[in-house]
Order: C-alpha cells, then structure tokens, then sequence
C-alpha cells in the first residue's frame, strides 16, 4: 500500500467522451466511487498483479489530488492540495456492467487490490499551469489516453466542494478525478508510461 493513504474518492464519468464511449449518460453532478487504501500501490517502475478469471480488466488513467489539511467550508482547492499524481483506476469491465445493469455498489469491479497504483507526488500547479498540460498514458509504447482539466465536466474545486460536503475531506484523502477517452483493455505483459507533460511521471508492468 501507498504511505499515508487515507479515503480514495473517484469521480466517475467526468469527462463526456469517455461517458459517451461506453454508452453511458453524462451525469448533472458528480458520480463518487469509494475505493479502500489497500487499493493504492506505487506506480514506480513497479509489477502489478491483477485479478485473474475475472473477464476483462480496463486501464483507466486519472489525475489524482492528495488533501494536505482538514477541509472547512469556502476553501480554494489551492489552500487543500499541496500535491498530486497520477493513477491507473483498474476496473474490472464485466463486473462492472453487470453490477450497473443490477444497480449494485462498484465496489467489487473498482475496490480490489492494486487496483489503484499510483506515481510519486509531485508539486500541485497552479492554475495557470494545469490547464496549460496535458496528462497522458501510453500503453506499450503507445499513446491511448490525454487528459486536461479544461476538459472535465465537474471542475476540481466542484468536486471538492461536493465531497467533502456530503461525506468529509481530510488530511491524506486521495481524489481520484476522473478519466478521459480511450480507456482499453489490459493483459499480462502491457506495459504502462504515465505523464504529466513531457515528463514521465511513473511506469509499470502487468504481471
């Protein structure tokens, strides 16, 4: 597990496209999902192990903020976030259906271990410099997903304010904030890149 991990909130469906490709409605506020902290691993040159005889397993990769102090009404995201990462949400795809079309918790398809490995913390941007950088993920070498905080539906400050609002915000919270098209399917041997930028922030094998 991750040092210091407390709740890991994840927002689903937070960019259209990614809604739109796989069928599912664009939500009017934002979709929260809980995973445990023993889902959180580090995404540093590491070997994941992921279910197997579980159906098809889907990448999805998000930009995740870490909460440095208890959250108090009014707060800026810049006084709560003092630094971030990036992160693979894992999930379990036919689980995953299934449980939508039964309206059955997520937790079974999103909440297993490993599920969410993260790369190390680095300095949270400001503004200015989060929406002018991308962050994306390559699989095998191959770009398949690119993000922006300009793109999402529910702004950071939103899903803060939401979250902390109906079920608390602390200090070592992670906010998983949704990803962007183009999540796919993972086997044993891919190889995933994670960047912020230029920058490689993290990598991992699937074992």
């Amino acid at each position: 597990m991750c040092a210091a991990v407390n709740n890991i909130y994840c927002v689903g469906r937070n960019y259209k496209l990614h809604a739109e490709e796989l069928g599912n409605q664009v939500p009017v506020e934002p979709l929260i999902f809980l995973k445990p902290s023993h889902a959180a691993v580090p995404l540093d040159k590491a070997v994941i192990e992921l279910p197997k005889l579980s159906g098809l397993i889907h990448y999805e990769g998000e930009l995740v903020l870490r909460i440095a102090r208890e959250y108090a009404p009014g707060m800026k995201v810049e006084e709560l976030v003092d630094t971030m990462a990036l992160g693979l949400d894992f999930t379990l795809r036919d689980i995953h259906n299934d449980l939508q079309k039964k309206g059955l918790p997520w937790t079974a398809a999103k909440g297993f271990k490993n599920a969410a490995p993260l790369t190390p913390y680095f300095a949270f941007p400001d503004k200015e410099e989060l929406e002018a950088t991308d962050f994306t993920v390559r699989k095998n070498g191959v770009e398949v997903q690119r993000g922006n905080i300009r793109n999402m539906i529910f702004s950071l400050q939103r899903i803060v304010d939401f979250i902390a609002e109906r079920h608390g915000l602390g200090l070592d919270d992670l906010i998983f904030t949704g990803t962007p098209a183009g999540v796919g399917p993972v086997v044993p041997g891919d190889s995933f890149e994670l960047y912020w930028g230029e920058r490689l922030m993290g990598s991992c094998l699937i074992g």
